[in-house]
């Protein structure tokens, strides 16, 4: 179990480090808007840009979902190591900033830090999704089930990358099979 100290101190170094990334001349677009009824529920990650709060989670999934104070649980479940290892889960709140297209989010895990999160593409039937930080350097490529067909995940890549979204860094992270 993290201890709440460990888990500050990584999360002000992963604003600093996501403060510090080179910031391209105009920031990814995001979606035009997004159903938010739709979205809620649970997105399993199919891949990332690796960093090192992630480093060896595996078989992780969000959790999407409302409170009754307006803002959403958000909820980040994984296995350490192997996917036959025991789920734990890190508990969040996210809340939609950009009410218009309700896909600019903040995202907080711990008490006062909060990181952007953007939808940068979204299937129209909400099979599939991409969310990062603010400028995209941060990725995660998003699916309701735990693997996309490899000709969708082209697809996805070529997508982000017509939006000059940089997609070289993504990795896939393992899920269980069956």
């Amino acid at each position: 179990m993290l201890r709440p100290a460990t888990v500050l101190v990584a999360l002000i170094a992963l604003c600093l480090f996501t403060g510090c990334t080179s910031m391209p001349k105009t920031l990814p677009p995001t979606v035009a808007h997004v159903d938010l009824d739709r979205y809620l529920g649970r997105w399993y990650v199919i891949s990332h840009v690796p960093y090192f709060l992630e480093k060896g989670k595996v078989a992780s999934y969000d959790t999407y979902a409302r409170r009754p104070d307006g803002k959403l649980v958000n909820n980040f479940t994984f296995r350490k190591g192997s996917v036959t290892a025991p789920e734990k889960t890190w508990h969040g709140v996210a809340w939609v900033t950009n009410t218009t297209t309700n896909a600019t989010w903040k995202v907080q895990f711990v008490w006062p830090l909060s990181v952007t999160y953007k939808i940068f593409a979204l299937d129209p039937d909400y099979r599939w999704a991409v969310v990062g930080t603010g400028d995209a350097g941060l990725l995660w490529v998003l699916a309701r089930d735990r693997s996309l067909p490899s000709d969708k995940y082209s697809a996805i890549l070529t997508e982000l990358n017509a939006k000059s979204i940089v997609t070289d860094k993504l990795a896939f992270v393992p899920q269980p099979t069956g």
